[in-house]
């Protein structure tokens, strides 16, 4: 097993049942608006989802290709950084009402291209995985 992809997992697993519970508790103290929580939301089911890939990817790192499964927990990380982590900032900006941040939302889609880079990195690396005889 790999224990860094499974210490990584664990905290990016920790800060993503943070970030829910304070969705659930005390961002409706903030805001109202169910765009905002919603683009909350979203950040935090992908993040959650995205540990458990982290995890997968530890668990599994016996059966795949090192190389491979290196870049899938690479992409994997940098997409919950680009993808919630915009999400997130995003979800700040709107309730300070800072209206300048326009960029942020193009920094989401590069995230899901990460995310989905790691997913096809990952089925590779147990696709073209060699066992010895």
């Amino acid at each position: 097993m790999d224990k860094v992809n499974l210490f990584l997992a664990s905290i990016f697993a920790a800060i993503a049942v943070a970030a829910g519970a304070f969705g659930a508790h005390g961002l409706q103290q903030l805001t109202k608006d169910p765009a905002i929580i919603q683009t909350y939301q979203t950040a935090v089911q992908y993040h959650f989802w995205h540990a458990i890939a982290l995890l997968l990817t530890g668990l599994l790192s016996p059966h795949g290709q090192a190389k491979l499964n290196y870049w899938a927990r690479q992409s994997f990380i940098s997409g919950l950084v680009c993808f919630s982590g915009s999400l997130y900032l995003l979800t700040y900006f709107r309730i300070q009402q800072i209206l300048t941040v326009k960029w942020i939302v193009f920094i989401t889609p590069i995230g899901g291209i990460f995310f989905i880079t790691g997913w096809v990195l990952l089925g590779l690396s147990f696709a073209t995985f060699k066992q010895a005889n």
